[in-house]
């Protein structure tokens, strides 16, 4: 079974918009715990233009409430974050290679040329009992550093399945993310996975690729609740992850 993670950032986003409470993060995430999902997820950009810290911290205190859900806090690791997940003890730290200013996530770590600034960083989440993933294109030739690093997890970042699904080139756009999978799963790592991931495309996702166990989705997700509503999209979700695929 792969657990199913909402990330909240595009209700956030929506809130700030119009300067007001509304609509308010906390209350959805109750409402999404209340139907069943796994988990929270929430990417705290430094400019705070949709997830705050405020967010973090309530939601922290929402996820504390419910034994057996877990929050995952996406970022780049400079101080403000990893004081902020320390500060909540985030279940799950997913470190991005994110500049500030970044529209989204765009590309995963090349962990080989980042050893030395990762490595620190994850032994102190740790240490903090942080469990920690790093964004990772599917690449089997970061692993090994990746495993040296000491990360617990990978996250592949899956928008090339996503733009592929569909098309003539998906099976050759799938293919990296099954040998990336198998071999961060031979050298002990898990397996999660993010980004562009919807309705359509999660299912033969995770029919081929093996043993993820989990994913996160947002944009897709608050775009579906207008045809399905909130709790109709969370329950397709499940489904699908609860099945496999």
């Amino acid at each position: 079974m792969t657990k199913f993670s909402v990330n909240l950032n595009k209700f956030a986003l929506l809130r700030n918009a119009r300067g007001g409470a509304l609509p308010d993060v906390t209350s959805i995430a109750r409402r999404c715990l209340d139907r069943g999902v796994d988990g929270l997820t929430l990417h705290p950009r430094p400019d705070e233009r949709h997830a705050r810290a405020g967010d973090v911290r309530a939601l922290a205190a929402l996820v504390r409430e419910r034994p057996g859900t877990e929050l995952n806090v996406e970022g780049f690791p400079d101080e403000r974050y990893l004081d902020l997940v320390l500060e909540v003890k985030a279940h799950q730290a997913t470190l991005v290679p994110d500049a500030p200013g970044q529209l989204t996530s765009d590309h995963g770590w090349k962990a080989g040329d980042e050893e030395a600034r990762l490595t620190p960083i994850v032994a102190q989440l740790r240490a903090a009992g942080v469990r920690v993933s790093l964004f990772l294109d599917p690449d089997p030739a970061e692993l090994e550093a990746v495993k040296r690093v000491g990360a617990d997890r990978i996250e592949l970042y899956t928008e090339s399945w996503a733009r592929a699904f569909g098309t003539a080139d998906e099976a050759g756009q799938l293919a990296p993310f099954v040998t990336t999978a198998r071999r961060a799963q031979a050298l002990g790592l898990g397996v999660n996975a993010g980004h562009d991931l919807n309705l359509a495309n999660l299912g033969p996702f995770l029919t081929a690729v093996p043993n993820v166990l989990e994913v996160s989705i947002g944009h897709a997700f608050v775009c579906e609740a207008f045809d399905y509503t909130l709790e109709g999209t969370i329950d397709r979700y499940l489904t699908i992850t609860r099945t496999g695929g």
